[in-house]
């Protein structure tokens, strides 16, 4: 069996790995990607947007913009260490709208993406606490749980593939267009808009769209890591300054004599002794 690597000053040629530290970060266990096509999403519009869209002829596509997306991680029974990554997107809709004319009125709406996927997270029965304050800790609930790992999703703002009315129509189940009024929406996410979101049924006129949607999710964990070190990351760039002086002698000049003191700035390797050993091992008579 290959000897561990410990943490520690590395030995070898000075110019590669110097030392050999622990840090704690999060490691990727799991991940994937995905390019959704997004089809017949249900538009919930706002107040003014509903007044126009009540009497237009047609509608255009616009643009899309991803407001929030959430995220829950539930662990798959009788599957150990895997979790189900449960996400809502939630999107600010800009659609065109043509009233008899050759003009386009801009409309703006809600709509809601549900997305579930499966993957690894590895176990740990651990649970983490840390000195570092929170906000309103006070009024937290205890979590009594085990430590579930952390999910993170990215996504890019959609390309919005196509607009219509969808008044005589079925839409994809996977909106809520023929499946029940959205409902459940934070208030954060209404308070995007500059006035109410119309969920009412018999008041608004049907309208789905389609979306093209890129994301990533990966599930990690808090953990300890050994990895190389080469040096500290010493700023190389020199700051502009702001302006000079009216002093006689010019400060700047003098000042660009002084070296920069980095030792300062980072914490040494080792403490040199008196008889100058700086192995820790103290003086030899």
């Amino acid at each position: 069996m290959a000897d561990q690597v410990v943490a520690g000053t590395a030995s070898g040629n000075c110019n590669t790995i110097r030392e050999a530290v622990c840090i704690h970060t999060r490691k990727i266990f799991s991940s994937c990607r995905d390019k959704d096509c997004i089809e017949d999403l249900r538009f919930y519009p706002t107040a003014t947007a509903q007044s126009v869209l009540a009497t237009a002829q047609s509608i255009r596509g616009g643009s899309a913009e991803l407001l929030y997306t959430f995220v829950d991680v539930e662990p798959v029974n009788f599957n150990r260490g895997f979790y189900t990554v449960d996400m809502r997107f939630f999107y600010r809709i800009t659609l065109q709208a043509m009233n008899g004319g050759t003009r386009y009125t801009e409309v703006e709406g809600l709509a809601a993406f549900d997305k579930r996927v499966v993957l690894f997270g590895s176990e740990s029965n651990a649970k983490v606490f840390s000195s570092a304050p929170a906000e309103n800790m006070g009024n937290v609930p205890l979590d009594l749980t085990a430590n579930l790992p952390i999910a993170v999703v990215q996504a890019v703002d959609p390309i919005l593939l196509c607009a219509r009315f969808a008044d005589n129509c079925k839409c994809n189940c996977n909106c809520p267009c023929d499946c029940g009024v959205l409902t459940g929406v934070p208030e954060g996410i209404l308070g995007a808009f500059d006035e109410p979101i119309i969920f009412d049924e018999s008041s608004i006129r049907r309208i789905c769209v389609s979306l093209g949607q890129f994301s990533t999710v990966s599930l990690q964990r808090d953990t300890q890591l050994l990895i190389p070190v080469y040096d500290y990351c010493v700023p190389s760039n020199d700051c502009t300054l702001a302006g000079l002086s009216n002093c006689a002698e010019d400060p700047c000049k003098v000042f660009e004599g002084v070296d920069f003191p980095i030792d300062e700035f980072f914490p040494p390797n080792a403490v040199s002794s008196d008889c100058g050993v700086s192995n820790g091992c103290g003086c030899m008579s």
